[in-house]
This record gives C-alpha cells, sequence and structure tokens, in this order.
C-alpha cells in the first residue's frame, strides 16, 4: 500500500500546536508531543527548528545506537529531537539521567504514537522534567490554513453581547459537512488525496499498519480479527453511550478483553472517551462515558460506512474540542445527562465555567431543539455561559434567552 508511506512529503500546513510547543521549548528540558501514527508529528517537529538535530528510531541504524549506547546519541547535539521515541523506550532512561545532569530548556523534544508502554515509562522517568500535548488530525481550520481550532477562546473571553457579532464575523466559508467528515484530518488525505477512492486505499493502509505494527509491538493483542471486530462495533456505535456487557455479547469477547481493548485504542489516540458532566468529579469517573473517534473519516472507513450520519457532524465539533484542549489549557469536554432524559451532547468545562453545545444536522433549527440546552443552564444557571446550537444553516441568531442557534462552519 504504497499511498501510506507520502505522509512526510506533503507541503508544511502550520499546524495550531506549533505556537504552544514553541513556548514550552523555552521553559522544559523536555517536550513530548504524542499522537496517533499520520497526524503529522514528525513534519510538524521539524519545522519548528531548523538548528535542532533530527533523529528518527524508524531509521534501523539510529534504533540501534539508541538501544546500544543511548548515552552516545544523546550527546551528539546541544537540542535533540527524538522522533518515534517509543520504539526505544529504554532510551527514556537515559534523557532522564541528562536532564537531571543539565537542565536546558528546549534541549529534548520527544515524539510517540502513544500506547501503553510509552505512557508509562514517560510518566516514571520524565516527572517533573516534560510537558505533555498531543497532535490531533487537523482541524477543518487547519486544513483551510488558519492555524487554529473553533473561537473557543473566543467564545470563553468575550461577554456574551458579543457572540452573536463574533460568530458573524467569522471569516470561514460555508462548507458541505459530510463532505468534511468523509475527508477527515489527517493530512495525507485531507490536503492530497481528491478521490473517495485513493482516501479509501488510504486508510485501509493506515488500519493495516495500526493493526500489524503497532498493536503487535507493544499491546500484544492476540487475535487483530478480533480487534478489528471491535473497532468497527464501537464506529457504528458514536455518540452512544458504551455498554461493555453488550459490545461484548455483539463481537464475542468477554468483557474483561473489550476493557482491555477499549483501553489501548484510547491510549493509541483512536478513541475518545467522552466522560459524563457532573458537579462532583468523583461522580464523572463513575459515570458511563459516550465513545467516539479520533478522526470522523477513518470512522466511516472502519464502520464500512459511505454516507456520515448525525454522529458523525458530531465527532467533528468533538474533535475540534480535543485539538483545543490538547494545547494544555486545562478545560475539560464532556456530554450531560439528567435522570428525566434531557441531554446535550457537549459540555465545555474551563476556568469555572461552562458551555453547553448542541450539534443538528438541520439547516433550519427550532426553538424545541434548545428545550435540553434550557434546562442544562437553568439546571447551572451560576456557573452557564449562554449555550451554542450548532446547525448546518447559514444564519447566526439568539433562537431562546441565553441560546444562540450558529452555522457549524462558523464556529470550527
Amino acid at each position: 500500500m504504497i499511498i501510506i508511506h507520502v505522509v512526510n512529503n506533503y507541503p508544511y500546513t502550520p499546524r495550531f500546536l506549533e505556537r504552544t510547543l514553541k513556548k514550552a521549548l523555552k521553559s522544559f528540558p523536555v517536550v513530548v508531543v504524542t499522537g496517533s501514527r499520520q497526524t503529522g508529528k514528525s513534519t510538524l517537529v521539524q519545522h519548528l527548528n531548523k538548528e535542532r538535530l533530527y533523529l528518527s528510531l524508524d531509521d534501523v541504524d539510529v534504533l540501534e545506537r539508541a538501544q546500544t549506547f543511548p548515552d552516545g546519541i544523546l550527546g551528539q547535539a546541544p537540542r535533540l529531537t527524538l522522533d518515534e521515541i517509543q520504539r526505544s523506550p529504554d532510551l527514556l532512561l537515559a534523557v532522564k539521567r541528562a536532564v537531571d545532569k543539565k537542565r536546558t530548556p528546549g534541549r529534548f523534544l520527544l515524539t510517540g504514537s502513544a500506547n501503553l508502554l510509552l505512557m508509562k515509562r514517560v510518566s516514571e522517568s520524565l516527572a517533573g522534567r516534560a510537558a505533555y500535548f498531543s497532535l490531533m488530525p487537523m482541524t477543518r481550520r487547519e486544513v483551510l490554513g488558519m492555524q487554529s481550532t473553533g473561537i473557543w477562546d473566543d467564545l470563553f473571553a468575550s461577554s456574551p453581547e458579543r457572540w452573536l457579532e463574533l460568530v458573524r464575523d467569522q471569516p470561514t466559508k460555508e462548507s458541505d459537512w459530510k463532505r468534511v467528515a468523509r475527508i477527515g484530518g489527517y493530512p495525507v488525505p485531507a490536503l492530497m488525496l481528491q478521490d473517495d477512492k485513493d482516501r479509501g486505499a488510504w486508510f485501509a493502509g493506515y488500519v493495516k499498519t495500526y493493526l500489524e505494527r503497532d498493536l503487535q509491538e507493544f499491546a500484544g493483542v492476540a487475535s487483530l480479527v478480533d480487534f478489528r471486530r471491535l473497532m468497527r462495533a464501537v464506529c457504528l456505535r458514536l455518540g452512544n453511550l458504551v455498554n461493555q456487557t453488550e459490545l461484548a455479547r455483539n463481537v464475542g469477547l468477554s468483557q474483561p478483553t473489550v476493557l482491555r481493548h477499549l483501553n489501548t485504542l484510547e491510549v493509541s489516540h483512536q478513541l475518545i472517551r467522552l466522560p459524563a458532566y457532573a458537579v462532583n468529579k468523583t461522580k464523572r469517573l463513575i459515570k458511563t462515558p459516550k465513545v467516539y473517534w479520533v478522526d470522523s473519516a477513518l470512522a466511516l472507513h472502519l464502520a464500512g460506512e459511505t454516507q456520515p450520519r448525525g454522529c458523525h457532524l458530531e465527532n467533528l465539533v468533538l474533535s475540534d474540542i480535543v485539538a483545543w484542549i490538547g494545547t494544555g489549557n486545562g478545560a475539560e469536554a464532556m456530554y450531560w445527562r439528567a435522570t428525566t432524559g434531557e441531554e446535550v451532547d457537549f459540555v465545555i468545562e474551563w476556568n469555572r465555567l461552562l458551555l453547553p453545545i448542541e450539534v443538528k444536522t438541520s439547516a433550519r433549527p427550532r426553538v424545541a431543539d434548545a428545550k435540553h440546552l434550557m434546562v442544562f443552564r437553568n439546571e447551572y444557571r451560576k456557573s452557564a455561559l449562554p449555550a451554542l446550537l450548532l446547525h448546518c444553516g447559514n444564519d447566526v441568531f439568539w433562537i431562546a434567552d441565553g441560546i444562540l442557534a450558529a452555522p457549524w462552519w462558523k464556529v470550527i
């Protein structure tokens, strides 16, 4: 599958995370960037600073030296970028020793396709020494060359009286959400491949690489067939609560195996488990999460679907929110469900404020579409900002008291 290998050959498109990484490199001796394969980590870190020595552990010679004489690798340059660090986790111990001897800001920039082993070793070896960031597939605005996520910062920073003008003045043009969902945010299919057939071939190669290389090397998955069946089942349930018992029964696996596979998918940046909002943060850990995928187009491919559903529009919005949170701003994304059945798709909690968001595929939203947002705002009136009702039309207007109806493409 040749298409999968051209990821590092596309022209550099500025990434939203770039500014955050540059700032972190001025303060921390180690900066770690993780994310699923093919999100553009290698391209990003090579672009950051041309004066840094860049070494990839995908290079067999570099990997051999890292495994046999790691201190020699680290001594090659005063500032070093090590790509695909998960291929030699013991190298992290050498990084720790080097940092403890000389704590120089920006000395090491590490990237890795996250996995259980990598995250455990990093947290143990580099605690207090490193800043951690996640690179998601490209946001819609990154694909458009705007180097940004949605307007989440602006919404939290602006007074509600300015929201209508803020959203109306956004420079983005109307987009067909189904086309955006089919293209997704991985750089190669989003920027280089114009045909659905070519994109399908790329995603097939991606899944094959993920299953046959990453999982076998680090996760110890016994049956790739079972694992792929589980991925398909999850992608057919986007936006739904995770019922592990039902999921196990449907895919013919034990519940502990399903739990273990879901954890692997999450740590390898494929699965997004969205927790439920509750004022008591302990309760958030107990309540059942919803599931989404890191990329809508990949989810469509894994599910064998050709036409996006409403959950894929939700996935687009959530992926943008997660990319924004990935800069380490401290925000959290959740969903909300009341015991009486009312539900809100997303709740962003940031600086003790709550932004509730409902996503609809309708081009003409009605007051009835905002009912659950009204319930949420009444329940949390002291901390809730005005709510967003994202729709597929063109108009921006206050559909109810404290609820702004806005085109999704004006916000993300």
